[in-house]
């Protein structure tokens, strides 16, 4: 009865998203969803989460895997862009019902689990998650996220100045331009 009282329709993920992780529903697969504040509950699929939110942030989770296999030469388990803010890496394949989405951003820290072949990772809440992967494979999929937030950033710093030169040109071949007209 609780959990019918957190289920949600809609959901995208979003900078307080911390993780989005499977769970049993009857027989169905939906997602838990722990933002910083809440915990709710959706109908769909965490990948099928990770996918709209790609739509919703102007892309689609296709063409954001392309780019970050070609940025950081990830060829399976790929960290996905959702937005420029929101790096999401998932914890197996994403077509395993069993993957969660772990938001790098929300990670304060992590150590290895009890039981082989597990991590718990404590996040800026102070939440605990127990989560089935290694810490090896863990540390792995975080270092692989902030290669491609790194590279991203990058490309965004990259195009400030650019930006700025182009704008500085403008303005003086405007100026240029108003000394030739008046200059008879």
């Amino acid at each position: 009865m609780e959990n019918e009282r957190l289920i949600i329709e809609e959901y995208e993920i979003n900078s307080s998203t911390a993780i989005v992780m499977p769970m049993e529903y009857g027989t169905k697969i939906f997602s838990r969803v722990y933002e910083l504040e809440e915990e709710t509950i959706s109908p769909f699929k965490p990948f099928d989460l990770v996918k709209e939110s790609c739509y919703g942030f102007g892309s689609n989770y296709e063409g954001r895997k392309a780019a970050t296999k070609k940025l950081i030469g990830a060829t399976h388990k790929v960290p996905i862009a959702i937005s420029p803010l929101i790096y999401l890496f998932p914890t197996a394949s994403p077509e395993n019902p069993q993957c969660a989405w772990v938001a790098h951003d929300h990670v304060l820290d992590y150590k290895k689990g009890k039981i082989n072949g597990t991590t718990i990772v404590k996040f800026q809440n102070n939440r605990y998650i127990l989560l089935h992967i290694s810490t090896r494979s863990f540390e792995n999929q975080l270092i692989r996220t902030m290669m491609l937030k790194s590279k991203l950033s990058k490309n965004d710093d990259e195009l400030i100045p650019r930006a700025v030169y182009a704008n500085k040109l403008r303005k003086q071949r405007a100026a240029a331009e108003d000394s030739e007209q008046y200059s008879w």
